[in-house]
């Protein structure tokens, strides 16, 4: 596998973006998330810019470990449908799911002047779902150690997003990660209708 690929681009733009600002919190109040600067002031640029920024080593490393582990995946499926002009496709997914999974966030809290958010959670959910319609049957390894189904997984990751949005009091963007996830799957779903018949040909086949 070559080392230049989308996926590993964005992880190297994550890093060299992240990093700096751990340490700069002017850098963080400027591009993070925050719908009522959005809203009131029209910063619209912060709906892509909080995506590049995390709050921690942990959070940024996560996150680039997924997006490192998935994203390169649904880069070589998407050249198997697409050819060329994939990266773009990819790219497109990237970009607009970062947009897409930060609505909700932003519907909710326009007139919150203290909420705050960053990370590529909503996107890299829309990259990891976007690889399960690819592969849905694929084993991956919780937290490194417990084995599941991907499919499986996917069902269990919106119903703990869609309980945690409603229920949890943390400082995690649940909503991102519900829309980001389902964002992945109509998008790639949606993107050749041959990609949809593999995808329900593979469950059918599963359950003959």
């Amino acid at each position: 596998m070559t080392l230049l690929t989308v996926t590993n681009v964005l992880v190297a733009i994550h890093a060299i973006v992240s990093i700096p600002a751990f340490s700069r919190t002017e850098l963080m109040a400027r591009y993070q998330f925050n719908a009522y600067m959005i809203h009131h002031r029209k910063q619209w640029y912060r709906f892509i810019t909080h995506a590049f920024l995390h709050a921690d080593w942990i959070h940024l490393i996560v996150n680039m470990f997924v997006l490192f582990s998935f994203g390169n995946s649904v880069e070589r499926w998407l050249g198997r449908y697409f050819g060329d002009v994939a990266p773009l496709i990819y790219l497109g997914l990237y970009f607009t799911s970062i947009v897409v999974a930060s609505v909700s966030t932003y519907r909710k809290n326009k007139d919150n002047h203290w909420y705050n958010a960053v990370g590529a959670s909503g996107a890299v959910s829309a990259v990891l779902f976007s690889g399960i319609v690819f592969d849905p049957f694929n084993e991956l390894l919780i937290y490194g150690i417990i084995p599941v189904t991907s499919i499986i997984f996917a069902v269990l990751y919106i119903a703990y997003s869609i309980y945690s949005s409603r229920n949890a009091n943390d400082n995690v963007n649940h909503d991102a990660h519900l829309w980001g996830s389902i964002y992945g799957v109509v998008f790639t779903l949606l993107l050749n209708p041959a990609i949809t018949a593999e995808f329900f040909t593979q469950i059918q086949d599963k359950f003959r």
